[in-house]
């Protein structure tokens, strides 16, 4: 019964992608709708907000570990790119990454994402280094109720990771991950408050079968004059994900140039004995190409 039961549950871990792949179609096909809306939904739409708000060119979501549940304008392709270094591990002395994300929003309520670390770094304590290509990771956020100013946003999303990053080298797990997110965001006056929850379902490594953990973030954005923002996040998890495991405090300063340009900087600092002590990165979010604009 115990090994029936388990090549269930790989049969469902399986099934996942191609059930948000179908998803995925099933969204796209009534993106048009969503993009271009009628009437009838801009009166929809102006009942529950009061007015009708256009979304923002771009909506950074690094260098937090949470997302917002509302993201950058339909049709827009945002890219994000960084370096995020951390130091005094306790597998490795150092480790250090340098992730890209592509953010396309397909729909006003529909976001498929691609993430990639395009160097993985690592060195261990005996001062031997490792690096290549990081993993690869697809994911699919979609937004079921947008903010208003009575109630906030909520959006859902999962992500798959791919086992690019080499197993060999020690810079990856070569397993399949999924990661289910609740997503919830809601602005105050001038602070921005992301919350996410996370359920992670991680590949063994060396072995078949899957372990399960969780995953929350709490981040504050608060925005001052001359575009600048002061971010603040509360973050841990139980198992290893874009972080390790442990429990993380966060702080970083953006600065936002124009409407397509966004930098950021900061540190991380771990909270208790099996995180590592201390991260630096530093970043930006570039908002490529209305990819629905109409050509006059």
């Amino acid at each position: 019964m115990l090994a029936i039961a388990r090549k269930r549950k790989v049969a469902l871990l399986r099934a996942l992608p191609f059930f948000f792949a179908l998803l995925l179609v099933s969204f796209t096909s009534q993106a048009q709708q969503l993009i271009v809306p009628t009437t009838d939904s801009l009166t929809d739409d102006s009942t529950q907000s009061g007015q009708q708000q256009e979304p923002d060119f771009i909506v950074p979501s690094r260098p937090t570990l949470s997302n917002p549940a509302e993201f950058q304008r339909a049709g827009v392709l945002q890219i994000e790119y960084g370096y995020d270094g951390s130091f005094h591990n306790l597998d490795s002395s150092t480790q250090q990454t340098a992730p890209i994300a592509l953010r396309f929003a397909a729909a006003r309520r529909l976001l498929l994402e691609l993430d990639l670390d395009t160097v993985n770094s690592q060195k261990d304590s005996t001062g031997m280094r490792e690096a290549g290509v990081g993993d690869t990771t697809i994911g699919i956020q979609g937004v079921a109720v947008k903010e208003t100013e009575e109630h906030p946003a909520l959006a859902f999303a999962y992500y798959f990771k791919l086992p690019t990053a080499s197993e060999a080298k020690g810079l990856g797990s070569g397993r399949v991950d999924h990661k289910i997110i609740a997503l919830v965001s809601k602005t105050i006056k001038q602070t921005d408050i992301d919350f996410n929850a996370a359920y992670l379902i991680v590949g063994r490594e060396g072995e078949t079968g899957w372990v399960t953990g969780g995953q929350m973030a709490l981040a504050f954005s608060q925005n001052f004059k001359r575009n600048y923002s002061l971010q603040g996040e509360l973050s841990g998890q139980t198992k290893d994900d874009a972080q390790p495991v442990g429990l993380f405090a966060l702080g970083a300063l953006a600065y936002k140039v124009n409407r397509r340009l966004v930098l950021d900087s900061g540190m991380r600092f771990g909270l208790t004995h099996n995180a590592p002590r201390i991260g630096v990165f530093a970043g930006l979010t570039v908002g490529v190409a209305d990819l629905y604009r109409k050509r006059k």
